[in-house]
């Protein structure tokens, strides 16, 4: 049963994006679910905060929280700030650029109504959404990654480094998440496939995604941080 559902939206140096990201969100018609959206600003350095504030106060009929870190810490940090203050059954994460559609929550969340899925991910690699055609060693970058992941954790998931990933907010609270940064994903993966009895899904979703010139921020020193975190958080820190 869900009558809530948290949205966490991690932002840092995102004006341009930022308003029209909130207006999707709250486009999204969840019929009888609750939205509560949760914003964390990572110490922006340039107009974000200005913009979500008063983007707020011009909608100040909906449920949106703002948290403004006290200096950049990274996504991960956001991420925990925003599960520790979510009040939703359950909570997606949604990053603040255009690169994934909140009108395919309703497709992430069908697995919560018809197996009471405690955890959905959306998946770039599956289904026939559109998606945009750009780097090849990321891609690549990507499923070694989520090999390597399933390797220790026996899923056999398709895109664990998916933004998109709806969960059971009791759950994630019940979890002690350290990684401040683009570790959040391995480690989160990692300590989801130990939950007791979890029941995990997998979505297909389309994929926007943009190229740095763009804003994308993610780069190779991640994707070898990402490494470390698998084998960390399977092997040698399980709890």
């Amino acid at each position: 049963m869900i009558t809530k559902l948290t949205i966490i939206v991690p932002a840092y140096n995102e004006e341009n994006t930022i308003e029209l990201i909130l207006d999707k969100i709250l486009a999204v018609n969840l019929k009888n679910i609750e939205k509560e959206i949760i914003i964390v600003n990572d110490y922006s350095t340039d107009n974000t905060q200005t913009i979500i504030e008063k983007y707020i106060k011009d909608h100040s009929s909906e449920n949106i929280l703002l948290i403004n870190q006290e200096k950049n810490q990274g996504k991960g940090a956001a991420l925990h700030k925003g599960i520790t203050n979510a009040t939703g059954e359950y909570l997606i994460i949604q990053d603040a650029d255009l690169e994934y559609d909140p009108n395919e929550y309703i497709d992430l969340l069908q697995p919560v109504f018809k197996a009471n899925a405690d955890a959905v991910y959306g998946s770039r690699f599956m289904g026939s959404n559109p998606h945009r055609i750009l780097f090849f060693w990321h891609t690549i970058g990507n499923k070694f990654l989520t090999f390597l992941s399933n390797m220790f954790s026996n899923l056999n998931l398709t895109d664990m480094e998916t933004c998109y990933k709806l969960m059971r907010t009791e759950m994630v609270k019940s979890f002690r998440l350290r990684e401040k940064r683009f570790g959040f994903e391995p480690e989160v993966t990692a300590k989801i496939s130990r939950y007791p009895n979890v029941k995990i899904y997998e979505v297909g979703i389309s994929y926007f995604g943009r190229t740095y010139n763009e804003g994308k921020k993610i780069n190779w020193k991640d994707g070898f941080k990402a490494i470390y975190c698998i084998f960390k958080y399977n092997l040698f820190s399980r709890k």
